[in-house]
């Protein structure tokens, strides 16, 4: 007889916690994976941060939605560190809620708020690029590639201007992704944006415009830095 072990990885009765473990593992990955295939078959990216932006640029956030529901279902986590006598956390940690989301919610559980995130994304991600392309372009002799100076401006403003127009539907996604954690709340998309309009006022569109555009700045200034770095590098 084999082990649980072997049972697990080589059966095809598998137990319960093996089967889930795999399937989240797959949803999980599928992102790296769908890099990786891209890389080994097409041969229209310069590397791995290329693939990446070009998909996420051109075939919106939809395979990311597991990650930022991940994140989002922590950063509303208020629970206190577990201390002696006190109850746990509901999540212990990013791998811990993405397990308990798929065996509470099921495998749509990970995708709570995927059409949001999608619709959040492909407009802003097209107005993300022409934003910093255009100060680029503006600022840059012909003929010459721009400095860091500019690559930080432009990259910083970029990002400033996609997350005002991000964030009405980015309070549509997090009100989403939060719904059912406890209880449903909303229908659906629409359902949200009609109930947060009435029950708050359009401003609850704008909530946390401040700190995203705050936020914006020195992250993308940095990260189309890199980026421009790494592509001359490469290239």
């Amino acid at each position: 007889m084999g082990s649980s072990e072997d049972t697990c990885v080589f059966g095809w009765l598998f137990p319960p916690g093996c089967a889930s473990s795999g399937a989240l593992g797959l949803v999980l990955g599928h992102p790296f994976d769908t890099v990786k295939v891209r890389l080994q078959t097409q041969t229209t990216y310069r590397g791995i941060a290329d693939c990446i932006v070009k998909i996420y640029r051109h075939e919106s956030a939809y395979c990311l939605a597991p990650f930022d529901l991940i994140k989002v279902r922590l950063q509303n986590q208020t629970e206190p560190r577990a201390q002696p006598g006190s109850s746990p956390p509901r999540y212990q940690g990013p791998v811990h809620c993405a397990a308990s989301i798929f065996r509470e919610e099921g495998p749509r559980g990970l995708f709570r708020g995927a059409w949001a995130l999608t619709l959040r994304d492909t407009p802003t991600v097209g107005i993300y690029f022409i934003t910093y392309e255009g100060l680029c372009h503006q600022y840059t002799p012909e003929g010459q590639n721009p400095s860091s100076a500019t690559v930080l401006v432009a990259g910083g403003f970029a990002g400033i201007v996609s997350w005002v127009a991000a964030t009405p539907l980015d309070v549509i996604k997090s009100r989403m992704q939060m719904d059912g954690l406890r209880r449903r709340v909303y229908q659906g998309i629409l359902d949200c944006m009609v109930s947060s309009i009435r029950q708050e006022g359009l401003g609850v569109f704008f909530r946390g415009v401040t700190i995203n555009s705050a936020r914006a700045f020195p992250v993308n200034a940095v990260t189309f830095l890199s980026y421009e770095y790494l592509l001359r590098w490469w290239g």
